[in-house]
């Protein structure tokens, strides 16, 4: 089975910066697609940042300018550098990767646990 695993998330100051990362793991053909969503109290699950296996970015509007995606060497691996934070920016956030296992000729996606991030003095 699939697992994607979080780590980095923690208390920081306004204004301070976090590194988010996620690795992927299991029995994996293709990873198409891998990226970070957030859900804050009472709110939806929103778009953060994506990044596919071209290495094409896209970014949600609150994040633009001020957060960076990137994937490791070995593909399997993504990374979110978060500077200039915001207190709107504490959330839950949760890595994805849309992925293809060997039972499966499509890819689906996958969510890790989540992370914690709170930004706030």
């Amino acid at each position: 089975q699939v697992q994607l695993v979080e780590s980095g998330g923690g208390l920081v100051q306004p204004g301070g910066s976090l590194r988010l990362s996620c690795a992927a793991s299991g029995n994996i053909v293709s990873i198409y697609v891998m990226g970070w969503y957030r859900q804050a109290p009472g709110k939806q699950r929103e778009l953060v940042a994506t990044i596919n296996s071209g290495e094409t970015t896209a970014y949600g509007d609150s994040v633009l300018g001020r957060f960076s995606i990137s994937r490791g060497n070995a593909k399997n691996t993504v990374y979110l550098e978060m500077n200039t934070l915001k207190p709107e920016d504490t959330a839950v956030y949760y890595c994805n990767a849309n992925l293809r296992v060997p039972q499966r000729i499509t890819g689906m996606d996958y969510w890790g646990q989540g992370t914690q991030v709170t930004v706030s003095s």
